[in-house]
């Protein structure tokens, strides 16, 4: 199952989105024989409530209402699990997390990061992780972790900027 895309969707349907987010976890973690407690369940649907990256204190601050033990240390073991288990990404630059759309698949990361808005959008191009892959081959190096990060202006927050031109 696959996340709709935030660019192609002509009006978002973000509950749907949430859902279907957590229904793949939900899958994948069953069918990996590992648990999504109910901490795990609530920082990945935080993590869903928006498209935009969400620091660790910033959820931190939004589960206390619903598990007042928590602490910074529960916060950070649920998100390694979910790193692990492929249902998010840490954008490196904002040192935070985005929900992954294409959870259960291995891929490469190619996050459009919105300055004004602070959405992520993560994108497969294809064409330019295959040209990468080519240069890290020519280069003999081993790639441990791979992500590129692009910050610049959405569509959305561009159309908002013309409109008020």
């Amino acid at each position: 199952m696959k996340i709709p895309d935030l660019q192609t969707a002509p009006e978002h349907d973000h509950s749907k989105c949430i859902s279907t987010a957590l229904g793949v976890a939900e899958h994948l973690c069953n069918e990996r024989g590992v648990q999504l407690t109910q901490i795990r369940h609530q920082v990945l649907e935080l993590i869903w409530s928006s498209h935009r990256a969400m620091k660790a204190y910033e959820l931190l601050d939004m589960i206390k209402p619903l598990q007042n033990s928590a602490k910074p240390a529960t916060i950070y073991r649920a998100l390694d699990f979910l790193i692990e288990q492929g249902l998010i990404h840490r954008v490196e630059s904002l040192n935070a997390f985005v929900g992954c759309n294409c959870s259960g698949l291995q891929h490469d990361q190619l996050l459009l990061i919105c300055k004004q808005c602070h959405v992520v959008e993560e994108r497969p191009a294809e064409t330019v992780m295959q040209a990468l892959a080519a240069e890290i081959q020519a280069a003999d190096f081993t790639v441990h972790s791979q992500a590129i990060e692009v910050h610049g202006v959405c569509t959305k927050c561009r159309q908002q900027e013309n409109l008020s031109n």
